[in-house]
């Protein structure tokens, strides 16, 4: 699996980190999510992992709290939840997922960016058949033997569990997000690296160097619009 966790959220964090996009992301998304169920993420599952991914983004309290008292207010700022597939450079798959309070202006902007960028749009299902759902979490300070026993202790089987840059990364169902992190909790552990529930390619493919640079330049363009959220692919960009 290997996709280096770390440094992608790295990578994108310092990208996002002048205009604050990032956090504009984030905010959006806790207030969809608390606007859904309750606004308190012990009893709103989807809030919590919403609240676990921002910690490891760094997302400052105020925005946070924000988000969650415009949900509590009563707003009438409604999104759609939007998934779109499509293809980029030489067999390269992506997926973008989107909160859009107009869905058109969304679709016509991804549609854009798929087509000024070298890449064209597909129909639903068209590549997510190539991913899976997964759960990915991150900590530090214990070797990969360590966490795979401390799991075993919690009843826990995970698909993979990993070393890499300096971290242990572990890739587990996703219905078992919360309860990973519950057993390192346990453990006396509460800061994770990565928290991330993700679309993961069953098979990352290479590209050349030609090619690469014109997926990266797809894949930025379609991060940068304000109604995409989460973007996915298949690439192994070398990070």
């Amino acid at each position: 699996m290997g996709r280096k966790w770390n440094n992608i959220k790295e990578k994108k964090a310092s990208k996002d980190a002048n205009t604050s996009r990032i956090y504009a992301k984030f905010g959006r998304e806790i207030y969809v999510a608390a606007k859904q169920g309750e606004p308190d993420p012990e009893s709103n599952q989807a809030l919590k992992v919403v609240l676990e991914r921002a910690k490891t983004y760094n997302v400052p309290k105020a925005i946070v709290d924000r988000a969650i008292e415009k949900a509590k207010g009563g707003s009438e700022e409604n999104y759609d939840e939007l998934r779109y597939e499509g293809f980029g450079p030489n067999g390269s798959m992506i997926i973008v997922d989107a909160l859009s309070n107009n869905v058109n202006r969304t679709a016509s902007e991804v549609r854009a960016a798929f087509g000024k960028n070298g890449g064209n749009m597909g129909v639903s299902g068209s590549v997510s058949y190539m991913f899976e759902a997964t759960a990915v979490i991150g900590v530090e300070g214990k070797t990969a033997d360590e966490v795979l026993e401390l799991l075993m202790e919690a009843d826990l089987d995970v698909r993979d569990i990993l070393e890499e840059d300096g971290s242990v990364i572990i890739y587990a169902e996703p219905d078992q997000f919360h309860a990973v992190q519950e057993a390192f909790k346990q453990a006396g552990i509460s800061e994770f690296t990565v928290a991330e529930l993700t679309m993961l390619a069953q098979n990352d493919i290479h590209l050349s160097e030609e090619d690469q640079a014109q997926f990266e330049k797809l894949i930025d363009a379609l991060e940068d619009l304000e109604d995409v959220q989460q973007v996915y692919h298949n690439v192994d960009l070398g990070e």
